[in-house]
C-alpha cells in the first residue's frame, strides 16, 4: 500500500482483516489532505449536473457508513464523531436561493431525499440560523465524521489486524516486490502512475466555541451567501470547521483574502460564529482530476498495480466502498462492476513514469 491517508489505511484494514500480508508505504502518514478536510459525507449536497455516474457511487458509499463506522469503533475502539443530524443547505439572498434551488431540482429529479423548507421551517431545525436567510432545503441522509479522528481510528485497526507501516518514501511503483501494489497517494499518484491527477488547494478554518461547550448548532450547514459558497461542520467539542476555497493552484499560503470571504459568509448564514474563538487555518490539496471521479482499479497493462486516487472533494464519502472494493480486487482479480466509470483506462493510455518520478 502506497499512501497513508483515510483511504490508504482504509484498504490496508480491510485486506489486512481478510489475512492478507500489509505493508503500508509513507514517509508521513496522515499528513495530506486526510487531516484538513472537513468530513462532511455528502451524497445529495454533493450531487452536481453531469456527474451521474459519481453521484451513484456517493450514494453508495453513504449507504456503507452506517455500518462501516460500527466496525470500525469496535475494531479500533476510536471514537469517530460520526453524526447523523443531516444537512441544511440555504441561501441567504433571493439569487442564493435560486442558485440553489436548480441544484436542488436536479437532485431530486435523480430521486436524492431532499426536502425544500421555508425560512420558517429551516429555523424550527436550526434556530441559530441568521433571520435574513431566504430559504433552504434538507438532506436526512447527508451525514459527517471527523476525519482526523477516523485517520487514527483507520490505523489502529490496521495495525491491529497485522499491517505494518513503514515510514519511507517510494520513488518508483517498480522498486516494490509485492505480489499487488495499491497506490492511494493523493496528489503524489500522477509522479508514481502518470495519471492525471493534480493538486487542487482548498484553504479551511477550525473555529471553536465559546466557554468549552458545544457549539449552538446541531447540523452542517452548507449555502451561498452574497454569491460565496461556504458549509459549517460542528463538532461535539465545541469544535466548528468552515470552508472551503477551490483553488487552481499549488502554493501553501493562507491567504487573508480567503479567510475573510469564509469568514463573511459564515458569519452571515450564523451569526453566532463571530464570537467562536478562530483556532487554526490551514491549507490541503484534494487529488483532482479531468472528470472530478475518483481513479479505481489496475493501471492499463500492469494489472499488478491497482490505484485508489483522485477522490478530489469525496474522500471520506468514499472511504468505505473504495476500501472494500479495492480489497474485493487484490483478492479476487476481478474488478466489481461498479467500478467501470472510474477504472484508470478511460483517461488513455498512461506512460510509465521515468527513474526517480
Amino acid at each position: 500500500m502506497v499512501g497513508g491517508g483515510v483511504v490508504g489505511w482504509a484498504v490496508a484494514w480491510r485486506c489486512a482483516a481478510r489475512g492478507l500480508s500489509v505493508t503500508v508505504r509513507d514517509p508521513a502518514p496522515g499528513s495530506g489532505a486526510s487531516t484538513v478536510a472537513a468530513g462532511m459525507l455528502a451524497p445529495v449536497a454533493e450531487a452536481y449536473f453531469g456527474e451521474t455516474a459519481l453521484t451513484g457511487l456517493l450514494v453508495a458509499s453513504a449507504a456503507r457508513w452506517p455500518a462501516f463506522a460500527a466496525e470500525l469503533t469496535a475494531a479500533s475502539g476510536v471514537g469517530l464523531g460520526y453524526r447523523t443530524e443531516g444537512t441544511l443547505v440555504v441561501g441567504l439572498t433571493g439569487d442564493d436561493l435560486a442558485e440553489a434551488g436548480r441544484l436542488w431540482a436536479y437532485q431530486r429529479e435523480l430521486g436524492l431525499p431532499i426536502t425544500p423548507l421555508r425560512p420558517s421551517g429551516l429555523r424550527d431545525r436550526e434556530p441559530a440560523l441568521a433571520p435574513r436567510v431566504r430559504g433552504g432545503a434538507f438532506a436526512p441522509g447527508d451525514h459527517q465524521v471527523d476525519p482526523r479522528r477516523l485517520l487514527v481510528a483507520l490505523r489502529t485497526a490496521a495495525e491491529r489486524a497485522g499491517a505494518v507501516l513503514v515510514a519511507a518514501p517510494v520513488g518508483r511503483v517498480d522498486e516494490l516486490t509485492a505480489s499487488a501494489v495499491v497506490v492511494a497517494a493523493g496528489c503524489g499518484t500522477a509522479a508514481l502512475t502518470g495519471l492525471p491527477v493534480r493538486p487542487v488547494k482548498g484553504q479551511i478554518l477550525r473555529l471553536r466555541a465559546p466557554g468549552g461547550g458545544p457549539p449552538g448548532f446541531r447540523h452542517v450547514v452548507r449555502g451561498y451567501a452574497d454569491g460565496e459558497p461556504v458549509y459549517v461542520v460542528p463538532r461535539a467539542d465545541g469544535e466548528v470547521v468552515v470552508g472551503a476555497t477551490v483553488e487552481e493552484r499549488t502554493d501553501p499560503a493562507v491567504t487573508a483574502g480567503a479567510v475573510l470571504r469564509l469568514l463573511r459568509a459564515a458569519v452571515d448564514l450564523l451569526p453566532e460564529l463571530a464570537e467562536y474563538d478562530l483556532v487554526e487555518t490551514a491549507v490541503g490539496f484534494r487529488p483532482g482530476t479531468p472528470d472530478n471521479a475518483p481513479v479505481i482499479g489496475a493501471l492499463p497493462g500492469r494489472p499488478g498495480v491497482l490505484v485508489a486516487a483522485g477522490h478530489h472533494r469525496h474522500g471520506i464519502v468514499l472511504t468505505p466502498v473504495t476500501a472494500d472494493l479495492v480489497a474485493d480486487l487484490v483478492t479476487t482479480g476481478t474488478p466489481d462492476a461498479m467500478l467501470a466509470p472510474f477504472t484508470p483506462g478511460r483517461f488513455g493510455p498512461v506512460t510509465r513514469p521515468a527513474a526517480g518520478g
